[in-house]
């Protein structure tokens, strides 16, 4: 019986340099992609970080204006008791009350300060988000060419991997 030779249709990397070229545009994009998508990540690792230090500190600021608060109401009834044995109580309580004031109002600052953090870090977050989005467009779109072979599907991928990096990196120079 003679033998049947089947060719099978796949070329060496020599017989496409499109291909060849192709194939290293997505390997750039994929190593962009893991770049872009770790910074996306630590940003919303730090978001997250800003956000609980200042729910901490809202907190710390809530307990202050309650002692402020207890301290108003016991001066409030020491005065209402007999005069000469409530002066010192309540001379004890204003003092207790303008401490409290002053500090709750360091904490509110420093409760704003993280509030202010957070909010840059879930914008620079977004940031790399979108241009993750658009690297892994990009990466899709210029690997369609292997089973198209049209160039159309790298050049649109490279346009997406172009907005992607120019998105990325808007936020790292905010």
């Amino acid at each position: 019986m003679a033998e049947i030779e089947v060719h099978t249709g796949h070329h060496g990397a020599e017989d496409d340099p499109v291909g060849r070229r192709v194939g290293f545009l997505v390997g750039v994009i994929g190593i962009v992609l893991a770049v872009v998508t770790i910074a996306a990540h630590r940003q919303h690792t730090a978001a997250v970080i800003f956000r609980t230090e200042a729910n901490d500190q809202w907190s710390y600021y809530q307990a202050k204006k309650i002692r402020e608060h207890v301290s108003s109401v016991g001066a409030d009834i020491v005065s209402v008791l007999d005069a000469a044995k409530a002066a010192a109580a309540h001379e004890l309580f204003d003092k207790q009350r303008a401490k409290y004031s002053a500090d709750a109002e360091e904490i509110k600052t420093k409760a704003e300060t993280q509030d202010k953090k957070t909010e840059h870090a879930e914008a620079l977050a977004l940031r790399f988000d979108l241009g993750e989005g658009f690297l892994e467009l990009g990466l899709v779109l210029s690997s369609l060419y292997f089973l198209g072979r049209r160039l159309m599907f790298p050049i649109a991928g490279g346009f997406a991997a172009v907005v992607g990096v120019a998105t990325a990196l808007s936020a790292l120079l905010a």
